[in-house]
């Protein structure tokens, strides 16, 4: 079967995702340094960052076919939290959620040479108040360790999740309806 379009993600979740739009892929890689500008707004950064993944890909790519890039964070307060650089980053990540409201903003971007679409979908996400035994007993899972704030919605953390307005997949890591609406534009 021939390959329709390149993913710049090594993401598991993003793979499971994209192949429910049973879109066929190759992985390639979409790495870039993911520092956040000076005064960069969590939605600007969000989407920065995956339009420059879906065109770092594109540079490692043979060029032939579209590239795919995303990118999550998870925001509070607008503070950004990323994935945990350890256990008291994540506890501090974990503490700040508890109780509370936060945002799952996603960037689906593709890219073809010049040509670059993207979309950002902002998902709220409201948890449960946590105690601390709870947070470290997650922590001791491994699940947190790769997931932006901290914490995977599909996993173990669902149990936390009270409710969501916005798009499941997304906060998963790949808004489903909008990368299908960005594929129907390039065909």
């Amino acid at each position: 079967m021939k390959t329709a379009i390149y993913l710049a993600s090594r993401s598991p979740r993003r793979k499971a995702l994209l192949q429910q739009l049973n879109v066929t892929f190759t992985t390639i890689d979409g790495e870039i340094n993911e520092r956040r500008m000076a005064g960069e707004l969590p939605a600007e950064f969000v989407v920065r960052l995956a339009n420059e993944k879906a065109q770092r890909g594109w540079h490692n790519s043979d060029q032939s076919r579209w590239v795919l890039g995303a990118d999550t964070i998870v925001v509070c307060e607008q503070e950004i939290f990323g994935k945990p650089k350890g256990e008291q980053d994540f506890l501090h990540m974990m503490q700040s959620l508890s109780g509370r409201t936060h945002q799952v903003m996603t960037a689906v971007a593709i890219c073809h040479g010049e040509q670059l679409h993207h979309e950002l979908v902002i998902s709220d996400v409201e948890f449960a108040t946590l105690s601390t035994s709870q947070m470290q007993a997650y922590w001791q899972t491994g699940e947190p360790a790769d997931k932006a704030g901290g914490y995977g919605i599909q996993g173990l953390a669902g149990a936390f999740v009270k409710s969501i307005n916005g798009s499941y997949s997304a906060i998963v890591g790949l808004p489903l309806y909008q990368t299908s609406e960005l594929l129907k534009k390039i065909g």
